[in-house]
């Protein structure tokens, strides 16, 4: 089975997993854009009232045209659940994401949701991330001395360039992006700590601790990795 027909079986697993009247968020990616397209048949076939809070313009026009309301974490700060891709998935669970560029809202979603569920086809669940590069959304006038910075931890940057326009890669949220390049992660965690300390830097694409279950395409198959989390109380 190909990559891409693993995607669309993981996302149409994940769609059969939202139930009625919950309030979901959405990432981005391809495998999400499956996600988004079994959804919205759900909700055109069932009746299924479901509010979203997509991560990007990608899953925004995506969620309108399947036909699912959407709405903010201004009128919903706790989501019940929260559907998302990854670049990479680890066995204890983490993840690197930012690909398609919307790390800081797929991390904002993640964070402030009951759970959060990863899915991916094959080829992106190995044994320990860093084989993709992180992606680090910087402030543009923060990037040349965040640039230098993870240099000295020992990382490769790149600013990610666009494809159809000159110059970078700008992000929804209008700051660049640099690929950080590491040639061996040893403790992500407090990798993640480090980067973000630095002035100028949003966001990383390092996600620790915050993914509940992996949905794991493979073979024809579904493949489901859990890992119990002690969440905070998001109601406090």
């Amino acid at each position: 089975m190909s990559f891409e027909l693993e995607k669309e079986l993981v996302g149409k697993h994940a769609a059969e997993l939202v139930e009625d009247g919950q309030v979901i968020g959405v990432g981005s990616g391809t495998t999400v854009s499956y996600f988004i397209k079994h959804l919205g048949a759900r909700c055109r076939r069932e009746g299924l009232k479901i509010l979203a809070v997509p991560s990007s313009y990608q899953s925004y026009f995506e969620l309108i045209k399947a036909g699912v309301a959407l709405t903010t974490l201004d009128e919903y700060d706790t989501l019940d659940l929260t559907i998302d891709g990854a670049d990479e998935v680890d066995e204890d669970l983490n993840l690197i994401k930012g690909g398609g560029g919307a790390l800081t809202q797929e991390k904002i979603i993640g964070t402030y949701t009951k759970k959060l569920i990863i899915l991916v086809d094959s080829s992106k669940f190995v044994k320990r991330i860093g084989g993709a590069p992180i992606p680090v959304e910087v402030l543009p006038k923060a990037l040349s001395p965040v640039y230098k910075k993870i240099e000295s931890f020992g990382g490769k940057p790149e600013v990610r360039m666009a494809k159809r326009k000159l110059g970078p890669v700008v992000t929804d949220n209008g700051n660049f992006i640099l690929d950080c390049k590491f040639e061996e992660i040893i403790d992500p965690e407090s990798l993640n700590t480090r980067i973000k300390m630095l002035p100028g830097v949003v966001e990383t694409g390092l996600f620790i601790g915050l993914a509940d279950r992996i949905l794991i395409g493979k073979e024809g198959a579904v493949i489901e990795k859990v890992k119990e989390r002690a969440r905070p109380d998001l109601n406090r």
